[in-house]
């Protein structure tokens, strides 16, 4: 079995570092060195063909839940839903610093409820930088309020992780995210707490640079018209972009959203169905044409479908490490070696350093190999599954986008122009400390148990 150990390690760690160097995607590394292993150890084709098959009907639900959320809400993004609640926060926060922050923080919310870091930071980031440039305010501030506040909503089931961690555990990624619900709205208002703290930060050093946030939106009078130019999407983009906007439509897509929403916390029916009629209906309410109709599948299919693809190859790495028996057999031959103060409590250190984890794994490197060995482990001491993936995800999401394993956020850095080592060094301690702070207060809830 040792042996057996020694493959499923070389495996795993062969898939990490072929992760972090990123000359592979993480489908080929998923799907091609877990069968090199079960060959290694063994197992014929055929076997490997099972262990597919049971892998795969693992995790499809989750695929088909991911497909049409990302369907939904990317429809939901074209007909302009979100737009009047963004926007009336920009009127209403500009020239007030903290209000500002507090305000970065809310719309960055809204505008991942659509689970796609990128399609955040485009929303955000344009809209909200020159407001901060206006003010003298730090750039490196919009980028932690944004994506602090991405990360914490980044829990939805929509979202990756939480999508990941439900193929790893076989289990409805609605029922998983349940839980988290409180711990989302608590880190929510933490999230709106920090934005305070730094606003007034923000206003008292302004004040002294300046004499006053007035001052110092007084300076470069001219660059208003810079501003706005730069805030401004090109002119056919924007075209294009009102072309799709239904504001007649508003409210009908409102009760759409909440009902799709609602149904997906109820749990009455399960959520790759409640987003596959809710597309089936946002889709001839808001664009009656069937060439516009799939003009817009289209367009968001690509997004769908690479997460899609993603997490089959994960279903295929797991049903294989599973049926092979390399999970169980690492998870034995770990706990043989680890002190027996220490095992009762890996989920706990792993979540703790969940943040800094994330500068060196990547998100699927995380959930895909780190967890189901943390997983296997736990469950040896009498940790529950749940609350192994609990302390990993709640210690671990926060810091999202901190990780310059993050495209989403190298998009960020791009559209504000700031550089990723004064990024981490400004938002990663803060990141952690919020991550932290969510897992003792999930601990006290009893979301995850010790």
């Amino acid at each position: 079995m040792l042996d057996l150990s020694l493959i499923g390690f070389a495996t795993i760690l062969i898939i990490v570092l072929l992760l972090i160097s990123g000359r592979v995607t993480p489908i080929i590394a998923l799907v091609l060195i877990p069968i090199l292993g079960a060959f290694i150890a063994g197992f014929g084709i055929g076997e490997i063909g099972g262990f597919f098959d049971e892998g795969i009907v693992d995790v499809i639900n989750v695929v088909i839940m991911f497909i049409f959320a990302i369907l939904f809400f990317g429809i939901m993004q074209d007909v302009g839903l979100f737009d009047p609640l963004i926007n009336g926060l920009i009127k209403i926060s500009r020239g007030n610093i903290i209000a500002i922050s507090v305000g970065s923080v809310v719309i960055a919310a809204i505008a991942h409820l659509d689970g796609s870091g990128a399609s955040t930071f485009l929303i955000t980031i344009p809209a909200l930088l020159p407001l901060y440039k206006r003010l003298k305010m730090n750039p490196y501030l919009l980028l932690l309020l944004i994506g602090g506040s991405a990360s914490v909503m980044n829990m939805v089931p929509w979202a990756g992780p939480l999508g990941r961690t439900a193929s790893v555990l076989k289990m409805d990624v609605t029922e998983l995210w349940r839980p988290l619900i409180p711990i989302q709205a608590i880190g929510m208002v933490l999230m709106i707490g920090i934005a305070i703290f730094f606003g007034l930060m923000e206003k008292r050093r302004i004040s002294k640079k300046y004499g006053s946030p007035e001052a110092a939106a007084a300076v470069d009078v001219g660059l208003e018209d810079e501003e706005e130019e730069s805030s401004e999407e090109s002119s056919e983009t924007a075209a294009k972009k009102k072309s799709l906007a239904r504001p007649k439509l508003l409210w009908i897509n409102v009760i759409l959203a909440v009902g799709v929403i609602g149904i997906l916390v109820w749990g009455i029916i399960p959520a790759g169905f409640a987003f596959m009629i809710g597309v089936s209906v946002a889709l001839p309410i808001n664009y009656p044409k069937i060439n516009d109709q799939m003009e817009r599948i289209r367009v968001h299919a690509p997004n769908a479908l690479m997460m899609a693809t993603i997490i089959l190859a994960a279903g295929s790495f797991l049903g294989i490490l599973t049926g092979t028996g390399m999970l169980d057999s690492i998870a034995t031959d770990v706990v043989k070696i680890l002190p027996a103060f220490v095992a009762p409590y890996l989920h706990l250190i792993i979540g703790f350093f969940g943040v800094p984890f994330d500068l060196l794994l990547s998100t699927d490197a995380y959930y895909f190999a780190l967890l189901p060995v943390v997983d296997q482990i736990a469950s040896g001491f009498g940790i529950g599954s749940l609350s192994t993936a609990y302390a990993m995800v709640i210690g671990n999401i926060v810091g999202t986008f901190v990780s310059p394993f993050s495209p989403a956020l190298w998009l960020a850095l791009g559209l504000a122009g700031l550089e990723m080592g004064r990024h981490i060094r400004y938002s990663l301690l803060w990141m952690w400390g919020l991550s932290i702070v969510l897992l003792f207060v999930a601990v006290l809830l009893g979301v995850i148990s010790i």
